[in-house]
């Protein structure tokens, strides 16, 4: 199972996308887990196979990365955020997975 973590501030604004990617997944037949958390929980996030970072705290990109180096962290566009594009948002988290996977590959 796939697991990915949306952070935001206080992880309420972002639950809204987490049930449309976790629609988008149902729809594609992806077996997901997509938990929101808050900036201050995120690095507990040691489970994930991507963390998704809200524009309001995308600041915090590089202390992650370096906290959490063998996760890939990605920020959400502020329009697909803005927007709540789950489909977006969804399918460039999976690019993204699967792009690790092939570089963890060779």
């Amino acid at each position: 199972m796939i697991h990915i973590v949306l952070c935001c501030a206080a992880a309420m604004s972002t639950s809204l996308l987490v049930e449309k990617m976790k629609r988008e997944a149902d729809y594609q037949g992806i077996r997901v887990d997509i938990r929101a958390v808050g900036v201050h929980d995120v690095h507990q996030a040691t489970d994930a196979n991507i963390i998704l970072l809200a524009p309001q705290v995308k600041y915090i990109k590089k202390q992650l990365q370096k906290a959490l180096p063998d996760i890939p962290v990605m920020d959400i566009s502020m329009r697909d955020y803005g927007t709540m594009n789950g489909k977006n948002v969804f399918q460039n988290a999976m690019e993204m997975i699967e792009q690790n996977k092939s570089d963890e590959m060779g």
